[in-house]
Formats: structure tokens, sequence, C-alpha cells
């Protein structure tokens, strides 16, 4: 099993700075709730670099740029796809990852999602 991860962000350094200050700035405006949940305001949460070097599965994280090209999908973002064969799947999808407050929180449902 494969998982995507894809923010509602694109790449670039001016993008980057741009997202920092907003996230910063005005987190409840913040229009990624993956990124707030995955990364601080300059680098990554602590508790989620854990979880995502322990997991035993293929994890994959994508800017939206980066994924419609390599995958020639648009959706909406934030959103975490499972990858089975040749189809991508929702895991979590915008939504839902907007509910979730905690990074934390966000482990248990992912660890629920992917037991075998």
């Amino acid at each position: 099993m494969k998982l995507l991860f894809i923010y509602n962000a694109n790449t670039g350094f001016l993008n980057s700075a741009l997202d920092s200050a907003h996230k910063f700035i005005s987190p409840k405006t913040y229009n990624c709730n993956l990124c707030s949940l995955t990364h601080g305001n300059f680098k990554e949460n602590k508790l989620w670099k854990s979880f995502r070097e322990s997991v035993n599965i293929d994890l994959e994280f994508y800017h939206k740029n980066e994924f419609e090209q390599s995958y020639n999908y648009k959706t909406n973002y934030p959103i975490v796809l499972k990858v089975e064969g040749n189809q991508l799947f929702t895991v979590l999808s915008s939504n839902d990852l907007n509910q979730i407050t905690s990074t934390k929180s966000l482990i248990l449902k992912l660890e629920t999602l992917i037991k075998p």
C-alpha cells in the first residue's frame, strides 16, 4: 500500500514564504489543514516526523502542482489518497482533514485506516 499526501500549496520559495507567513499571522484562515497538522511555521512537527519514520507503508508527499503534473488528476486539496494498482482512492478528503484538530488525531485516524 502507498499513501499520497497532497498539500493545498504549490512549490517554490515565494509560495513557501507566503504560506508560512499566512500560517503564522492568521492560522484560522490558512487553507491547508494538512500543512498545519504536519508542519509548524518553519519545520516538520516532531510527532508527525516520528510517525512518518516509523510506519511500515510507503508515504509520498506532494504539493498540489507536483501531484497534478505527476498524476494528471485534480481534486479538492488537501487530501490523502491510497494507491492500489493504477487507481487512487480517497483515504481522507479535504473535508475530513479540515475536521481534524491535532497531529495526534491525524495519526490515530491514519493508524485506524491503514490497519490490515
